[in-house]
Formats: C-alpha cells, structure tokens, sequence
C-alpha cells in the first residue's frame, strides 16, 4: 500500500528525498502570538503551554546558531550521516516584521547541514509578503509552513480562545498553496465538546485543503494553562481518551482521509511533571503507532479506505 504501510508515512517521504536521515532542529527564535499580545487577545489558546514541547537546547535567550549547534551535537551522538532542517517551533514564526523574519530565516539556513526549514505559524500571521518571501526560499531550500489548525469546529476554536474561524484559515491555506509552499497542518483530537463524530468530520475537511502532511495527537491537559483550571473546575466536561479508545479514533479518521496527506506524527508526549490528564501510564510514541499499526492490520483497512474524492 504505502511502503508496506497502511498510512502514508512522511519519515518514508523524507527518507525517500533526501537519501539519509533528517532530523528536525527546534528553535525558539523569540516569537509570540497575536491573542497572547493583546492583537487579538491575552492569554493564548487555553491549551496551550510551549514548554510541553521545547527541548533543553531550544531557548530564546540563545542565538538560533548556538540552538542549531546545541542540537545537532545531541543527535550527531545517535546518528552518523544526517541532514537537518531547522524548525521555527514556539509560538507563531511569522508574527514580525518582514525584515526580521528574512534575517531569522537567513541564519539558520546558513548554518551547516541545514538543509531547509519548518515554520510553525498560526494562519492569520502570514500575508502575501510574507509568502512571497517564503516562496523564494522554497525555491533554493526545502520549505514547510506548518500551520496549527486544530480543529475545524468553530464552536469549539471559540472555546479554546483560538481566535480564529476556519473559513479564515481556509483561505490561508489555498493562498499559501498558490505560491507553491508546501503546507503541514496540526489537529488535536478528543478537544471540548467535540463528539468522534465532529472528529472524524475533520478527515473529510481536512481532506479537501492542498495539505501535505499532519501532525495528530491527543487532548493533554497541561498544568498552569486554562484548560487546567477548566478540567479543575469539572473534569465532567472532559471526556479525555485512553490509549484503547485513541487508536480506534485514530484507525477511523485514517480510513476517511486522502491517502495523499503524509502522517507526520500520531500523538504527542508532554512531560510528566507538566501533564495533569490523560495517565497514559508512560507508553511512548513509537508504541502507540506500533498499536495503530497492528489495529489496522487486524481490521484489514488503511488511510482512504473510505475516502471520498
């Protein structure tokens, strides 16, 4: 099917173009977001701590060289032959001025082994300027801008303080697609008020946008953000999978999305002492795909079994 895969893998892709293992480098170039400065609100989506996912190289008070370096020693210990792209991880990498964005961009790409980079951005934070000059660098160097979508309820991106309808991002993504940049996108599953109904409806929608790849992962709620005062205040209100009812969520979006999306990652793992909720009882990730894997093996059905172009 995929590679004797029942999905479409994006380490399969990567391994595929670049004939070696890329490693992703994470960045924290000093960004913040327009519904945490005030633009559009205070206090950022309800969920949402950067610390979750932030390792112990990746700090703003380091220049993005000595970021890039910390983290290529790290997994140049792991690995021997390897490529890197530079990922523009916390908060929204295309909140700044144009000037500044270029210099950022330009000094990771200048660093060695750096072969490309990922944006991580919000939506509303981009502009024709802003791809256009994104597009010249996809022309020299391998580009992604990942957007984080989370969901296309927008009910529910009122709930989470998102900011943000799915109309407007919508737009976005086809106007980022028009100036041939390729489009990552992020979803959480199991958010507020969001049945395995609603869920499995962002398959079907998400698979109408000019994506390429896609990051899942489950609900986590995050100490000190307001999501954990909200799960404080009635847990009742939660209804947070465990690993078991994830993989069934997970197998059934699969079979409605188009087989052209490249899976990125299924879940995510924040750190224990920063997690209140959902106990997963420490299993890892490669050990949840290996439990995708297997269910959909045994369920004899793929990514796009059910699709419907």
């Amino acid at each position: 099917m995929f590679d004797n895969r029942r999905y479409n893998s994006a380490s399969t892709y990567f391994k595929k173009m670049f004939s070696q293992r890329v490693q992703k480098i994470a960045i924290d170039a000093g960004f913040t977001c327009p519904n945490r400065d005030g633009s559009k609100s205070t206090g950022g989506c309800t969920y949402c701590d950067n610390q979750t996912f932030k390792p112990f190289y990746c700090s703003a008070d380091k220049s993005i060289k000595q970021q890039l370096s910390e983290g290529i020693n790290f997994f140049a210990k792991k690995y021997s032959a390897m490529q890197y792209l530079a990922y523009f991880q916390a908060y929204s990498n295309t909140y700044a001025d144009i000037e500044i964005l270029e210099k950022l961009y330009s000094e990771a790409l200048n660093y060695d082994k750096v072969i490309g980079i990922v944006i991580a951005t919000r939506p509303d934070c981009v502009d024709d300027e802003k791809l256009k000059l994104i597009s010249e660098i996809a022309k020299k160097y391998y580009v992604v801008i990942e957007y984080g979508i989370e969901t296309t309820c927008d009910d529910t991106l009122e709930i989470i303080n998102r900011k943000i309808t799915f109309e407007e991002m919508e737009s976005v993504i086809y106007k980022t697609a028009s100036h041939n940049i390729d489009i990552g996108a992020h979803l959480i599953l199991g958010l507020p008020n969001e049945s395995e109904e609603m869920i499995l409806n962002h398959a079907t929608k998400i698979s109408a946008l000019p994506i390429k790849m896609l990051k899942l992962h489950q609900l986590q709620i995050i100490k000190n953000t307001k999501m954990a005062l909200q799960y404080n205040e009635n847990i009742y209100n939660f209804d947070l999978y465990n690993v078991e009812r994830y993989i069934n969520i997970v197998v059934a979006f699969l079979e409605l999305l188009s087989p052209q999306i490249m899976i990125e990652r299924f879940t995510s793992e924040a750190p224990p002492d920063l997690l209140l909720a959902p106990n997963w009882g420490g299993i890892k990730n490669y050990e949840i795909v290996h439990k995708i894997e297997k269910r959909l093996l045994q369920l004899d059905t793929w990514q796009g079994k059910l699709y419907n172009k």
